[in-house]
């Protein structure tokens, strides 16, 4: 494990998009199970148009958030969007219900959530688009295919991967470039840490999923006792340790409370000591 001694606050994507690395999740702006629109749609456009303002220019999305209320909810709250405003989204699963998730990477479903995704976010073109997982029925050549076909004309800039090891990123790279990769990993689930090494080495972007999830109830006393130190709340310990981790991670935690949402923008001010950061990461 690596981690860098001071905090950058920036990462550029692809070699040309500088993105500030405290950005934001849109998931949560749905009903329950993901399913539905946001209850409270008026707040949750606050809510998006506070980040933006506080200085957010990542807001991660998905065409399956909703499904497809999210990307509209974006777009009627920030659109026409601020120069430098970076919008990713995602396609790859079919949505039957709450918290009903099945990977679809057929072509014609690819295809058909490209353009669906330009549409509602009310852009010409997509500057991340993500898959959002490989679907074991469809190789991924062809689930890529489509999203090949979108580069050359202009609709998708950069291309990511979300849940992936590092034998499916090498796989999709003899498709097309990959820029980023999306997987779950926050300070008490390191399950990708070999992923996110990768990344490091590659300069490919990572964005944890569930970046909030501290995990096991035996790491809050020992974040507690680090956040009282810093006079931040365990959630911004959280976010500290990830930005620390590695130069490379870009983090979107969401939220549908202004509070929750202040808080989580503040954590990029906690720079933890490298003794912090160790004792984290053993706990």
């Amino acid at each position: 494990m690596s981690n860098t001694t001071q905090t950058a606050l920036t990462f550029t994507i692809g070699g040309e998009l500088e993105i500030n690395r405290l950005g934001y999740g849109g998931m949560q702006l749905t009903g329950p199970g993901v399913w539905g629109d946001a209850p409270d749609r008026e707040t949750a456009k606050k809510v998006l148009q506070t980040a933006v303002e506080s200085g957010v220019n990542f807001i991660d999305t998905a065409d399956s958030y909703g499904p497809h209320t999210n990307e509209v909810l974006i777009a009627d709250a920030l659109h026409p969007y601020p120069n430098g405003l970076i919008i990713a989204t995602k396609g790859g699963f079919d949505r039957t219900g709450p918290n009903q998730w099945i990977p679809n990477g057929r072509p014609e479903h690819i295809r058909e959530a490209i353009e669906g995704s330009l549409q509602r976010l009310k852009v010409d073109r997509i500057d991340l688009w993500q898959l959002h997982r490989f679907d074991p029925k469809v190789p991924v050549e062809e689930t890529l295919a489509p999203v090949v076909e979108a580069i050359q004309v202009g609709k998708i800039r950069h291309v990511g991967l979300s849940e992936v090891g590092i034998e499916d990123i090498e796989r999709a790279e003899k498709v097309l470039p990959i820029v980023s990769v999306q997987n779950l990993y926050n300070l008490g689930n390191r399950r990708w840490e070999d992923v996110l090494d990768y990344t490091v080495q590659r300069g490919m972007a990572f964005i944890p999923w569930y970046p909030l999830a501290s995990g096991p109830d035996k790491l809050a006393s020992k974040i507690q006792a680090i956040a009282s130190k810093h006079q931040a709340t365990t959630a911004q310990i959280a976010l500290a340790w990830l930005l620390k981790r590695a130069p490379n991670i870009l983090l979107i935690p969401g939220t549908s409370s202004l509070t929750h949402l202040n808080e989580n923008l503040a954590a990029d001010k906690i720079e933890l000591s490298d003794e912090d950061f160790a004792a984290l990461a053993k706990a």
